[in-house]
C-alpha cells in the first residue's frame, strides 16, 4: 500500500463519527504499542503458535513430542 493510499483513508476516517475515530485511533495506538514492544517471538516460536491455533482444545502430546519439546528446553 503506497503512501498516498495510507493518505487517503486516513482522511475518509476523519469523516467518520467521533466514536469511530476514537475506535481507530485506539486500534492504531495499539498497533504502535506493539511495534515498540521490546519482546518478539522467533520463527519457531511463530509455528508453534500457529500449530496450536490450529487445535486450541489439544491437552495430549504424543511421546516424540514430549522429548522434542523437553531437548528444546535442556538446550536452552
Amino acid at each position: 500500500m503506497s503512501k498516498e493510499q495510507v493518505k487517503e483513508i486516513l482522511d475518509r476516517v476523519l469523516t467518520w463519527s467521533s466514536e469511530r475515530q476514537e475506535d481507530a485511533a485506539k486500534l492504531l495506538m495499539l498497533m504502535e504499542a506493539q511495534d515498540n514492544a521490546g519482546y518478539r517471538l522467533i520463527d519457531d516460536q511463530v509455528e508453534e503458535v500457529e500449530r496450536r491455533r490450529l487445535d486450541p482444545n489439544r491437552r495430549t502430546l504424543t511421546l516424540d513430542e514430549f522429548k522434542e519439546r523437553l531437548g528444546r528446553l535442556l538446550d536452552k
